[in-house]
């Protein structure tokens, strides 16, 4: 299967590792906006991204490996692709139950763990040796940072980060683009748009979305 990767940063790297260490893939590109004119490497073409639309074809998939939520979901909308376009990525190493829906666009790192009945859905990080429990839904364009735990029956909306160590106990809502700071223990719901730390947490502040 040809991969285009989009965005060639520090999390790009992580992903990059994980694509080339299975056969079954082949990297035809890595498009970053750092790159001002089209290049070769190693045979895989480095470009701007919107050098895409030269290189799509049905066959190839894309997956975007920009770190930044609210970037990654501007990449995301810019390009006006289909959800099936977009390639999922599992590490070997993650245990993901049978009954967890994982959609597209998704990258889930080594060691990470999705338990019965979790949905994830399109284009998250669930980050390494991080836990999403039984029953979750976490939000479109979610951040879950490494070894941050998602207890049963929590929710997330769009965007959130949850920072690295975090813990959410089961059954609160953590709401759009809001901010967990790491190491925090969230025990009660979370507004959307909101950074909350501490143990419990407290909101320290409100976030502007641009």
């Amino acid at each position: 299967m040809r991969v285009i990767i989009l965005g060639d940063g520090g999390h790009s790297r992580v992903i990059q590792e994980m694509i080339f260490a299975k056969e079954e893939y082949e990297v035809i590109a890595i498009l970053d906006d750092k790159y001002e004119q089209r290049f070769q490497e190693r045979g895989i073409i480095h470009a701007p991204i919107s050098y895409l639309v030269k290189l799509i074809r049905g066959d190839i998939k894309v997956i975007v490996a920009i770190g930044n939520n609210n970037v990654r979901k501007k990449v995301v909308q810019s390009l006006s692709l289909l959800p099936e376009q977009y390639l999922t990525i599992i590490h070997p190493s993650a245990v993901i139950s049978t009954s967890a829906r994982i959609e597209n666009g998704t990258v889930i790192m080594p060691n990470a763990v999705v338990n019965a009945k979790a949905e994830i859905s399109m284009h998250c990080i669930i980050n390494t040796g991080a836990i999403i429990e039984h029953d979750n839904a976490v939000g479109t364009y979610a951040h879950i940072s490494p070894n941050a735990t998602l207890a049963g029956a929590v929710t997330t909306g769009e965007g959130v980060h949850v920072g690295s160590s975090a813990t959410i106990i089961p059954g609160m809502h953590v709401g759009s683009w809001s901010v967990i700071g790491a190491g925090s223990t969230v025990i009660e719901h979370i507004p959307a748009y909101s950074k909350a730390v501490g143990c419990p947490t407290r909101i320290i502040e409100r976030i502007l979305i641009k």
